[in-house]
């Protein structure tokens, strides 16, 4: 009898890896290093100028979660949350880490389903938002598991429980411009919820992505922006208020796609 081959480790559902041949990918690389260099130029130290380039680029991949369909809504959240990160200061990157791994979960983008190891590695990037005192995004990651419906609440339960870690340090609280484009975005919100067909197909599987669940991650985006504000913690939601935002403009006609 012969030995039967070691299955294939499960895909996991938050790896989506940079093609450089994707011209949006492309842009997104090419953007993050442009948004460090004219931080560097503005004067700002390496890590600030990291964190405001890493701001933009998580905001374009934020925008792809969201809108799958199209990439220049990714493309115009970039350089937005670039600038408003160098006039308003940089965000927590671990903060907008955990907030687009979530809704990259929720979404269901990748077409699998969550992995122990990604239920972890979202307890993990919560944990680590709620050390360095992003409170409110630290409990994205959670609900984004549980809303999923593909995962036991009890294991939901255990990915929200780090977001109730004590801060180690304050988180980076709010500022003037972080709080204007959260507004904007929430001002938005009526057309960034409105039902939507999706053609986009997931990254494996081949199968068309779910309407439902990517308005169920814009839902989720647009009351975690609110709760931001409330909470006074619009800095670390820079690159999800773009995204979101950006949306917007792109629904109302304002970014023109193909």
């Amino acid at each position: 009898m012969s030995a039967s081959l070691p299955s294939a480790p499960p895909k996991s559902a938050l790896a989506r890896p940079i093609d450089p041949s994707v011209p949006s990918n492309r842009f997104a690389v090419a953007g993050l290093l442009v948004g460090v260099l004219a931080a560097r130029l503005s004067g700002r130290s390496w890590p600030a100028s990291l964190g405001i380039g890493g701001a933009g680029f998580t905001a374009w991949a934020t925008a792809r979660e969201l809108d799958p369909d199209h990439p220049d809504t990714a493309n115009a959240a970039l350089p937005l949350a670039a600038v408003i990160a160098l006039i308003g200061g940089p965000v927590n990157p671990l903060a907008g880490a955990g907030v687009m791994s979530g809704l990259r979960v929720l979404a269901g983008t990748t077409g699998q389903a969550p992995t122990p190891a990604d239920e972890a590695a979202l307890g993990v990037q919560a944990g680590l938002a709620a050390l360095t005192g992003e409170r409110f995004s630290a409990f994205l990651p959670g609900l984004a598991l549980l809303l999923t419906g593909r995962v036991p609440p009890q294991t939901a339960a255990l990915t929200l429980a780090p977001a109730l870690s004590p801060a180690l340090r304050p988180g980076q609280g709010r500022s003037v411009p972080a709080d204007l484009l959260s507004l904007a975005a929430l001002g938005l919100a009526a057309t960034i919820l409105a039902p939507e067909r999706i053609s986009s197909q997931a990254d494996h599987g081949g199968h068309r992505l779910n309407d439902d669940q990517i308005r169920l991650a814009r839902q989720l985006a647009a009351g975690t922006l609110a709760l931001g504000l409330l909470g006074r913690q619009s800095r670390s939601f820079v690159p999800l208020a773009a995204a979101a935002f950006s949306v917007g403009l792109r629904r109302t006609g304002f970014i023109k796609v193909p």
